[in-house]
């Protein structure tokens, strides 16, 4: 399990299974979704990198 979010301890799994099941396209929805990247933000590139592998 790869933690992506450190302030809110969310892992990748659950990134990718609310962008796939919500049909997330923003970091900010995904912040609204799982909390991840809305603490200190510095996860955000990687949420980022998330959604581009997911929605291409």
């Amino acid at each position: 399990m790869e933690t992506i979010c450190n302030c809110f301890q969310v892992d990748r799994d659950t990134i990718v299974k609310a962008i796939k099941e919500k049909n997330l396209t923003t970091v900010g929805q995904v912040g609204e979704e799982t909390n991840a990247g809305t603490g200190c933000g510095g996860c955000q590139p990687e949420i980022q990198k998330i959604l581009d592998e997911i929605n291409g």
